[in-house]
Order: C-alpha cells, then sequence, then structure tokens
C-alpha cells in the first residue's frame, strides 16, 4: 500500500555545498539517498516529496562535510498480507509469473494462477491452458492478493513477494471481464 509518511534521517552536505543549504538542496540529498532504499518500518521508499524542517548542522572530525538532520515527507510503498493488488506481468517462467506491484515485483506461482493446468510457452513468453485456450503472459494486467512477504532490507531486490490468484474476483483482467459479462448473460437468460 502507498503511503505518505514524515520521515526524519541525517543528511550528509558536501563542502562545496555549505554556502548554501536550502530544503531543495537537502531534499535532492535525501532522494539521492532514499530513493529505492527499503525499510523494514516505512517499505520502500518511492520519493522524498518535500522537506520541513532542517536542523542544525553537526561537524564529524576526518569528515569533510556537515551533518544536517531534516525532516521531510515521503511516498514509501509497504506491500501488507492479504492486500489485493493490481500490476503488470513483467516476465514469464516455467514456475509461475512475475507481477510488477508498485517498485517491487510479486511471484504468482504456476498453482496459483488458476486450478488448470498451465504450461510454460517460453516463445511466446505465456502460460497458457490447454483445456479452455486462456493464456496469461508479459504485459497482461493481474488482480492478486499478497499472501507472502520476506523483505530484505539490505538487498531490496532479494525480497520475496508471494501472490495468488485463484480466489473469486482475482486473476487476470481479462478472465475477470469475460466472467462478468457471462454472469451478466445467465442473469439476463434467467429473466426471460
Amino acid at each position: 500500500m502507498y503511503k505518505r509518511v514524515t520521515l526524519r534521517d541525517t543528511v550528509e552536505v558536501p563542502p562545496e555545498d555549505l554556502a548554501d543549504v536550502t530544503p531543495d538542496l537537502v531534499k535532492k540529498l535525501l532522494q539521492d539517498k532514499l530513493e529505492g532504499r527499503v525499510d523494514e518500518d516505512v517499505g520502500s521508499v518511492v520519493s522524498v516529496v518535500n522537506v520541513k524542517d532542517i536542523g542544525e548542522g553537526a561537524v564529524v572530525p576526518n569528515e569533510p562535510g556537515v551533518y544536517y538532520e531534516a525532516e521531510f515527507d515521503a511516498v514509501t510503498y509497504d506491500p501488507q498480507m492479504q492486500e489485493v493488488v493490481d500490476g503488470e506481468i513483467v516476465e514469464v517462467v516455467d514456475f509461475g509469473a512475475f507481477v510488477g506491484i508498485g517498485p517491487v515485483d510479486g511471484l504468482l506461482h504456476v498453482s496459483q494462477i488458476s486450478d488448470e493446468y498451465l504450461a510454460y510457452d517460453g516463445e511466446n513468453q505465456q502460460l497458457a491452458s490447454r483445456d479452455t485456450n486462456r493464456t496469461i503472459g508479459t504485459g497482461d494486467a493481474v488482480r492478486a492478493r499478497i499472501v507472502t512477504k520476506s523483505i530484505d532490507e539490505r538487498n531490496p531486490r532479494d525480497s520475496k513477494i508471494g501472490l495468488t490468484a485463484k480466489q473469486i474476483g482475482l486473476g487476470k483482467h481479462g478472465w475477470l471481464q469475460e466472467e462478468r459479462e457471462q454472469r451478466k448473460t445467465q442473469a439476463e437468460a434467467g429473466e426471460n
């Protein structure tokens, strides 16, 4: 889930910028330092939005810069257990599909996509059902639920988020639309 939060952190201002320590400069330094970083408490820092307060500078012996503590607003993304997310399939492999959800990817294991057997088609980057001829591949929009989460702060790319799309209302957007139209047609036929 995306959140706007107020954070505090310390940033080093290099000697060449000490003559003009402005909120814009501190914001840029905070962006360079924090954006893309994962923190267990707030999730991934997507963007530093604005600097609210800059404290007094502190000099550290044998360090050329001056350290300032700043209070700022940031947009973060913190996936929550059982959260329903919409994303796009960014890669298909023989064991499932990776779904881009915010700044991270979640794994939609082949066993969590459908009750049907899905075969891997590497040439077309998709998983295909032999029974219903349904396919799911790179670029498809999907709705899924987060069922596992293991965040690695040191190596955010090694974080693991597990997804499922087997419940009602989850799956490839095209499949969900087909099911809505099918229910509508059945309801209209029942009225006659």
